[in-house]
């Protein structure tokens, strides 16, 4: 097998089965649960994957396959030698464009059936709404942007939304892709211990969470507030949904404003 024809190199993380077996070995090695929520990552740096989505609450789901991340090696699409994976702006301009080819290519081993996202800066910004869509999905498909962006053809061949992590540029879309991720498996169920936990914090109904305490009952002079340790819980619920309200309207007007429409 020539190097331009040399497999993709696909790199999974998770279980794929679980079968029964008289022989010991290591359930890591080859095992995902079927139909478990996927997540497949095209990207320059396969080495940055799992990253910290294979630590805490991520991590353990990870290891115990209630999803799966399969990390796809832009470079093994590459062309010619070199692996070139991308060349010079059309029309000049500095830096380089991540080549329509070479990302078809790539898309094209990821597989049919779940949505790709390309993670880019003038994408539509990222946000709660958008990590609940995907967590009721079966999974998304990442494009990790590099350079100065992606050939506009293969985008708008294979109708490729693009979505933004915040309004400033990153040297690619690793960052942004664990951070997505992170944010919309902790959505699957399973993952977090308490659910109620994921609807009462913030962004979930519009607006920022509010404060919270633990023990002790006074540090530093500064006491928990008397409501909430009355043992009144429409009392606390009301005070939370005041503490709401007023944090969202004095840090982000423009979720106060939006919350106000609905």
């Amino acid at each position: 097998m020539s190097d331009d024809q040399a497999a993709p190199k696909l790199k999974s993380h998770g279980r794929l089965s679980m079968q029964a077996s008289l022989k010991p070995r290591d359930l890591m090695a080859d095992v995902v649960v079927r139909g478990a929520w996927a997540a497949h990552v095209i990207t320059l740096l396969p080495e940055a994957f799992p990253g910290v989505l294979g630590q805490s609450l991520t991590g353990r789901a990870l290891d115990l396959g209630l999803w799966r991340l399969n990390t796809i090696d832009l470079r093994t699409f590459g062309i010619g030698k070199h692996r070139n994976v991308d060349d010079t702006p059309a029309g000049g301009g500095a830096g380089m464009v991540l080549r329509a080819d070479v990302v078809d290519a790539a898309l094209n081993a990821a597989g049919q059936g779940l949505p790709v996202i390309c993670l880019s800066p003038r994408g539509r910004r990222f946000d709660q709404a958008m990590a609940q869509t995907w967590a009721a999905g079966p999974g998304v498909t990442l494009l990790c942007g590099r350079f100065e962006g992606v050939d506009q053809r293969v985008l708008d061949h294979r109708r490729i939304a693009e979505v933004s992590l915040g309004d400033f540029v990153l040297t690619g879309g690793e960052i942004a892709a664990q951070a997505m991720l992170d944010a919309t498996v902790r959505l699957l169920p399973g993952v977090l211990g308490n659910r109620a936990s994921t609807e009462e914090e913030s962004f979930s109904h519009g607006l920022l969470e509010h404060p919270q305490f633990t023990r002790p009952a006074v540090w530093e002079g500064h006491e928990i507030p008397a409501v909430l340790q009355s043992g009144n819980h429409g009392e606390i619920s009301k005070w939370r949904q005041a503490q709401a309200e007023a944090l969202t309207k004095d840090r982000r007007p423009d979720l106060w404003d939006a919350f106000g429409r609905r």
